[in-house]
């Protein structure tokens, strides 16, 4: 038998216990530890897949929504061919993937005998810029930020007009016509083709 003291106030202690080792996991434990984390991320796999595809398809919406804002020009040249003292010409009838996405006119402010300056600006088939210009005032911007500078290379016959080619400063092509002090032009980073079908288009108009 162990030993036993005797306490000062008559209680029995007995003496001092080891306390069991700790016993390690067993290697089934360990196992079936494993095997539940692998399951849980084989069942996480699926769902994983399921919101990489969700956010691909919508990354494939949002890019393949159509952002480009068309503008209806007729009013903007309804305006300048009211106020202006020559008659105005624009592009029309022309073939689809030719989309105006701008239209502008000081005509608004012009008061009689003023010189009124047309703009209208489209997106061509190849998603390039056109724009068009009609001004019976050499100095405006948007004739003499195209034209000042520009290098002539010869004439091309468009719509049954003899059109002057050229290249700007920047580098673009430019088509223009001057004919009773109003000048007509194309220009834009659109194929020579694309700004010679929109120049081919300009016809008086009409109302």
């Amino acid at each position: 038998m162990g030993r036993q003291s005797c306490h000062p106030r008559g209680v029995t202690s007995a003496g001092p216990t080891s306390q069991p080792p700790a016993q390690a996991p067993s290697p089934a434990i360990e196992r079936a530890n494993r095997m539940s984390a692998a399951n849980m991320l084989r069942s996480l796999a699926p769902l994983v897949l399921i919101c990489l595809a969700l956010v691909g398809w919508m990354a494939f919406k949002q890019s393949a929504v159509d952002t480009v804002r068309e503008v209806d020009p007729s009013s903007t040249v309804q305006l300048a061919a009211a106020r202006a003292g020559y008659p105005v010409v624009a592009p029309a009838g022309l073939p689809e993937g030719y989309r105006p996405t701008s239209a502008r006119t000081d005509a608004g402010t012009a008061e009689a005998g003023d010189p009124v300056t047309l703009e209208v600006g489209y997106l061509t088939p190849s998603s390039e810029y056109a724009g068009f210009v009609v001004s019976d005032d050499a100095r405006a911007d948007a004739v003499t930020g195209v034209l000042g500078g520009a290098q002539e290379q010869g004439t091309v016959d468009l719509g049954g007009q003899a059109w002057s080619r050229g290249t700007t400063e920047r580098g673009e092509t430019v088509l223009s016509r001057t004919a009773d002090g109003v000048t007509v032009l194309v220009t834009g980073s659109a194929t020579d083709e694309e700004l010679e079908t929109v120049a081919g288009a300009v016809r008086p108009y009409s109302g």
